[in-house]
């Protein structure tokens, strides 16, 4: 698992929300919940942020 910098935690945005991202373990996750009401999870590939709606992982949180 690589953990992201706090920098770097502290300028990325959810595409989606517009709010902060934290890490939980190997994803990120919003910390505004969408339209239907779920935080917004993003997977990291070998520590690099997947920002895509598409590719974000479809679990409830």
């Amino acid at each position: 698992m690589a953990n992201l910098t706090a920098g770097l935690l502290d300028v990325l945005r959810c595409p989606v929300t517009g709010s902060p991202l934290v890490q939980d373990g190997d994803e990120l996750v919003s910390t505004v919940p969408d339209a239907s009401g779920n935080p917004v999870r993003y997977r990291l590939d070998e520590g690099i942020p997947v920002l895509l709606k598409a590719a974000a992982p479809r679990r409830q949180g």
